[in-house]
């Protein structure tokens, strides 16, 4: 409730003097309620472990089924959405093809296997340079990524993949990562509302039209700006620099100083594709390769919290690296579980 300053969670009522909406932003399935119930997101640790047991349960049914349709069935992965997520996701299930799964299922005919990655726009990456773009194109088909573009997801019903003025693709498991939506909170205001579910804020990050007291951050928020029509990427530097912003206006407020609008510094972008295939854009060098994937393990090193973790985590990777090898393999579900 914005005029009494009231918040209702789960716990009961609570009073607040200044609110800070950061609750980020969830899977859009653009309405279509089919996709939502069968195809896979990957926005949560828990989605993602149910997505990594499906896919081992995908191959294990595969092995012990004769029908070659049912089989292919099984076999084919569909990836939709070409943005970072859908495309190291692609990646690495054609890794998985050639190195790993292999080991596992020698009797198994892999040429059934086909990984299919799906993008509405004329190109992946699309909010990257169009080298990089080309370049992680390449990277996928090089790994046997099947790679088609302008292409438009209608629907899916557990077993077609519907697609505009084509033939459908027949598949068990799709994965969707075409896009996100805000996480809203009830009882604000329908006119600070904007598109995707997301907040308008000014360039504070408080509420528009709402008293000064209500903030919005990250991905849920729309900061409209010259630079940035739509408002800042939903990615995790602009929510990082945001909050870092909006704790130091705090403190201002309190001291009675005027507070510093928000100007979002772009540390830049990349994206893994492979083993020693990725790009990378840093606002003054753009770089592919090797030395790109190099850069994406610091980088991803450095913000694991903790020595302990980061020195477990290297581990882990070069041991995955020397052989080409995966520590677990268990299929982990609820009893009862439908996938």
């Amino acid at each position: 409730e914005e005029k009494e300053n009231l918040l209702h969670t789960s716990i009961g009522k609570i009073e607040f003097d200044y609110l800070i909406i950061a609750t980020g932003a969830d899977t859009n399935f653009y309405g279509s309620q089919n996709i939502e119930k069968y195809a896979f997101p990957m926005k949560s640790i828990q989605e993602a472990l149910q997505l990594r047991n499906t896919i081992f349960q995908r191959f294990e049914d595969a092995i012990n089924t004769s029908d070659l349709d049912k089989r292919a069935k099984l076999l084919t992965l569909v990836v939709v959405g070409g943005g970072p997520t859908g495309v190291e996701v692609a990646g690495t299930l054609a890794e998985m093809k050639l190195h790993i799964l292999p080991k596992d299922y020698p009797d198994m005919d892999f040429s059934l296997m086909k990984i299919i990655l799906l993008e509405g726009s004329s190109r992946v990456l699309n909010a990257m340079d169009e080298v990089s773009c080309n370049k992680a194109k390449l990277y996928l088909e090089e790994l046997g990524v099947e790679v088609r573009i302008n292409v438009r997801v209608l629907d899916y019903d557990g077993e077609q993949v519907f697609i505009k003025d084509e033939l459908s693709i027949p598949s068990k498991t799709v994965i969707w990562s075409a896009g996100i939506k805000g996480n809203l909170l009830d009882g604000l205001s329908d006119s600070v509302h904007d598109q995707g579910n997301r907040i308008k804020v000014n360039e504070f990050n408080q509420v528009e039209s709402i008293h000064n007291n209500i903030y919005a951050i990250g991905d849920v928020a729309t900061m409209v700006l010259e630079d940035y029509p739509r408002g800042h990427p939903q990615m995790a530097q602009p929510a990082i620099q945001q909050g870092l912003n909006l704790a130091m206006n705090l403190n201002r407020l309190k001291d009675g100083q005027a507070l510093t609008p928000f100007n979002y510094k772009n540390l830049g972008s990349m994206a893994t594709i492979g083993r020693n295939k990725a790009v990378v854009e840093l606002p003054k060098y753009k770089f592919q390769g090797f030395f790109a994937w190099v850069v994406w393990l610091v980088v991803h090193l450095k913000s694991i919290l903790g020595v302990k973790n980061k020195f477990v985590v290297l581990l882990n990777w070069i041991w995955n690296y020397l052989t080409y090898n995966l520590s677990l393999r268990l299929i982990i579900k609820p009893k009862g579980d439908k996938f």
